[in-house]
């Protein structure tokens, strides 16, 4: 705008006011694309809707007196679509390159790079200090997880096979099958209540299969309890000694600096050659992205050149307006948040379990999940034991998992002894909780008060032992 012009209409001392504040708007904006950093301090919403606005503006199908001739020219019918996009429809990537900036979409290509440039920056925040390069991928953990493998298939065309540390978890499983490689499934080993990796077994399986037939090993670090995280770093020793791919599937473990110390260590003493994270877990978006990264800048690239076509922007710009309204302060209070309530957690639990003859597992190397024994059920039919979700989910009590550990599940063509116990023979039921980033303390005292009370039922219905 004119400031000058404006005179004519209205005071010049009311405008020179006006004008100070909307250089305090251009001057952050300008220092976010000249620096492309996590602001510190999170941005106001109406900041934010001037600065999406703007870059709507350059996108063509916003243009005035623009006329589209093409089979995509970012036409979109209702009015609620287009309000809900900021009228980038236009996508990011370009045939063949999912973070190529295209012509008639300059807005959402900045978006994109934005995205990935302040994503970056959040990664080395969260503690992976040595990482090099990274994508927002407008697709969830599992499929990210084929798309790098893919990509390793053209890098090692006589692969035929996966190593892959159990976890019991349908997207892992599927997104090696969607690849269209075989699973040499490894399973986990139990040291006290804990299970851990059986990196003994991995490495018995490196000399066994001839390697060129190995696309990569595939090891998690966030999962639920009482399964560990896994021994990463030995893994990544094993696979920079036998020269094979290391991809770690760390789908909500931004939010742990234990994930991120071991990422971190298992890159610098060994070989990790991709990490792949949902954006939805650790940043509070909806549904619908993940950041593929690693210590690799050329191979990371090598992956976002492997997406075919374009994509949808929606991950990216949900990401991007969550980051600039957070902002670096309050996502570091959210960290330490939920370390403080998962130790509230795990002490409310142990006090449910002691009234109910129950423990929670010792699970030392897992600090976002917890698992809460229930050796006390008997004379159940089969699966009946699940049905304790059920009445913890009447309650509106989500994400609480109640295992089987009698469960038997074929997934993908491999048959699964002791399914979603992520073992072969543990020996007690349980359920599990997770202390995840953006949970408050009221609704963990509300959680051990419903669980308390469920379990009473239970009793009362004679399915548990007093």
């Amino acid at each position: 705008m004119d400031y000058q012009a404006a005179t004519r209409l209205l005071p010049a001392s009311y405008l020179r006011i006006a004008e100070e504040a909307k250089k305090s708007v251009s001057n952050k904006i300008q220092e976010l694309l000249e620096k492309r950093k996590w602001p510190e301090e999170g941005w106001s919403d109406s900041m934010l809707e001037a600065f999406l606005h703007e870059i709507a503006l350059m996108d063509s199908n916003n243009f005035l007196g623009s006329v589209g001739v093409g089979e995509r020219e970012g036409r979109v019918f209702s009015k609620i679509v287009h309000t809900r996009h900021w009228g980038l429809s236009h996508g990011i990537g370009r045939s063949g390159d999912l973070v190529e900036p295209q012509p008639k979409a300059v807005g959402s290509s900045l978006v994109n790079k934005l995205t990935n440039a302040l994503s970056l920056d959040a990664i080395k925040i969260c503690g992976i200090t040595s990482v090099q390069n990274c994508f927002v991928a407008p697709i969830a953990t599992g499929m990210a997880l084929s798309l790098v493998l893919s990509t390793l298939r053209h890098k090692r065309p006589s692969s035929k096979c996966v190593i892959w540390t159990r976890i019991d978890q349908k997207s892992c499983i599927k997104a090696v099958q969607l690849s269209g490689f075989a699973l040499e499934v490894v399973d986990t080993t139990k040291n006290g209540d804990e299970l851990n990796t059986d990196v003994f077994a991995i490495e018995q399986l490196l000399t066994k299969i001839p390697l060129e037939e190995i696309v990569c090993v595939i090891t998690t670090t966030s999962c639920f309890a009482p399964r560990a995280f896994d021994d990463i770093v030995s893994v990544s020793e094993l696979c920079a000694k036998y020269d094979i791919p290391h991809l770690v599937n760390n789908a909500y473990g931004l939010q742990s600096s234990k994930c991120c110390h071991l990422i971190q260590t298992a890159a610098t003493k060994g070989r990790v050659d991709a990490f792949v994270q949902s954006t939805d877990k650790n940043f509070m978006v909806p549904v619908g992205g993940s950041i593929i990264a690693g210590f690799d800048k050329t191979f990371i690239d090598d992956i976002s050149k492997f997406y075919p076509g374009r994509a949808s922007a929606s991950p990216s710009l949900d990401l991007l307006i969550t980051l600039l309204s957070m902002g670096k302060i309050k996502f570091k209070k959210l960290l330490k948040d939920r370390k403080e309530n998962f130790e509230k957690l795990k002490s409310g639990l142990k006090l449910v379990a002691e009234k109910h003859g129950e423990r929670v597992l010792e699970t030392k190397g897992n600090n976002i999940s917890l698992a809460f024994s229930l050796s006390y059920i008997k004379g159940l039919r089969d699966n009946e034991i699940t049905e304790l979700g059920a009445w913890l989910f009447q309650k509106r009590i989500s994400g609480c998992r109640v295992i089987d550990v009698g469960s038997v599940k074929d997934v993908a063509g491999v048959t699964y002894q002791g399914w979603g116990s992520h073992n072969s023979s543990y020996p007690t039921p349980y359920l599990t909780v997770a202390a995840g980033i953006g949970m408050g303390k009221e609704e963990i005292d509300v959680f051990l008060n419903k669980l308390d009370t469920t379990l009473s039922e239970w009793k009362k219905k004679g399915q548990v032992r007093k």
